[in-house]
């Protein structure tokens, strides 16, 4: 989840991005409570007794363009912060947006989680309450100790922007024109049916390391070369899009319908890549491997251009409720994943329908991630940590020297 940004002034700050930015926050909560109601393979190790298949398609839908979104708006924000600020600011803003937030929320964050998921798992093993640490399954490619969690994002993002500058700095001493022509090739990547191929294609030789030929977070402190990869491509890219955002924007405003509907199709195709697979096995022979990842990567990208195109042309004026939702983004990706694990385990056991307990759980934590947003967040000390403003009260409404800061 990218912490709101609000660098450039009132009158160009990009509201695509921002409404942008909240859809992807919502699906994440989404995403989540849909994996709970699963049929297929265990994404996490906690799952309700009634699944539905919905519910797979549902997530490896989000999941194609969610993550990737996140990415490439991180980095556009972060080259709009050095060109505005500059390199030293950027670190500053950095510890203090990314870095701070971790440390004082991932220690309470990790204990509920885990308090929560092993309840979950008592209630799965024995149908009652409980807790017993010995029900914690092993699960492949996990680290046997503490993990980031969802934050594994935050995590990332964090060493990104960090190493950022740094590599700014050493591109403009050692080959000042190498970053530009790299920048230019490939803002011409991201523009044409052959880029993306060949995007695609970097994506899915990193990707066959895995059994299903899709990069998975593993949420450890120390993630392996294969998740800076894959989600480097994404951020790198957005730090490109920045400088050329002109040409882009303007190329995915004409042509989002094209992205969407060249989406679907690779969508669909890399479904039927995975029919092709033998009854039973949890690892892809690897030519199935390689079709698979480099079809669902194309995806990532066509819908991630698409969705960035869409918002540019029909969402980029202010809405009061976009905005709110764009301002309670950082509070909600930190809270919602305990919040749909508890609900999940309370309802866990109950006869009803798996679609009637996904919208039942998206809405419950919906509404009670808003609700904590605006009575304990807003309006306070954690509002400033998170969103580096303390919005007034509406019967208290802002000086000018207030809404200038």
């Amino acid at each position: 989840m990218t912490p709101p940004e609000t660098p450039a002034p009132a009158s160009t700050r990009l509201y695509a991005l921002d409404n942008l930015r909240a859809a992807m926050m919502w699906l994440g909560i989404v995403l989540h409570v849909a994996v709970i109601h699963m049929s297929g393979p265990h994404l996490l190790p906690w799952r309700d007794n009634q699944t539905t298949p919905a519910a797979d398609l549902l997530v490896a839908f989000i999941h194609a363009f969610r993550m990737p979104v996140f990415f490439i708006l991180a980095g556009f924000f972060v080259a709009l912060l050095i060109e505005q600020r500059g390199p030293r600011a950027l670190v500053q803003h950095r510890l203090r947006r990314l870095a701070l937030p971790f440390a004082v929320f991932w220690p309470p964050l990790f204990a509920l989680c885990a308090v929560l998921a092993l309840a979950f798992l008592h209630r799965m093993a024995h149908g009652t309450w409980g807790l017993d640490p010995t029900l914690r399954p092993r699960m492949p490619g996990m680290p046997d100790g503490p993990t980031t969690l969802h934050l594994w994002f935050l995590w990332m993002l964090l060493w990104l922007s960090l190493l950022t500058p740094l590599a700014h700095a050493l591109l403009q001493r050692t080959a000042p024109t190498a970053g530009a022509m790299l920048g230019r090739w490939i803002a011409a990547l991201g523009r044409t049916p052959w880029g993306i191929a060949l995007l695609a294609a970097a994506l899915a030789a990193v990707g066959a390391q895995y059994g299903d030929g899709l990069v998975h977070p593993t949420g450890s402190f120390l993630p392996p070369w294969t998740e800076w990869v894959h989600n480097g491509l994404f951020y790198g890219f957005g730090l490109v899009l920045y400088p050329h955002r002109k040409t882009l924007l303007e190329h995915y405003v004409r042509r989002w319908r094209w992205y969407a509907v060249a989406g679907l199709a690779l969508f669909l195709a890399s479904g039927g890549v995975l029919r092709q697979a033998p009854a039973g096995t949890h690892e892809l022979p690897l030519a199935l491997r390689l079709g698979f990842a480099w079809a669902y990567n194309a995806t990532a990208w066509c819908w991630s251009f698409a969705l960035i195109g869409l918002f540019a042309a029909h969402l980029r004026h202010p809405s009061p409720a976009l905005t709110y939702l764009a301002d309670s983004s950082y509070w909600v990706y930190l809270v919602h994943m305990p919040l749909t694990i508890g609900f999940g385990a309370l309802m866990f056991g109950l006869p009803w329908p798996a679609g009637a307990k996904i919208m039942l759980n998206i809405a419950a934590t919906t509404v009670l991630c808003l609700a904590s947003y605006h009575l304990l967040v807003r309006f306070g000390a954690i509002g400033v940590l998170l969103n580096g403003k303390r919005h007034a009260h509406a019967r208290h409404p802002q000086s000018p020297a207030q809404h200038a800061s």
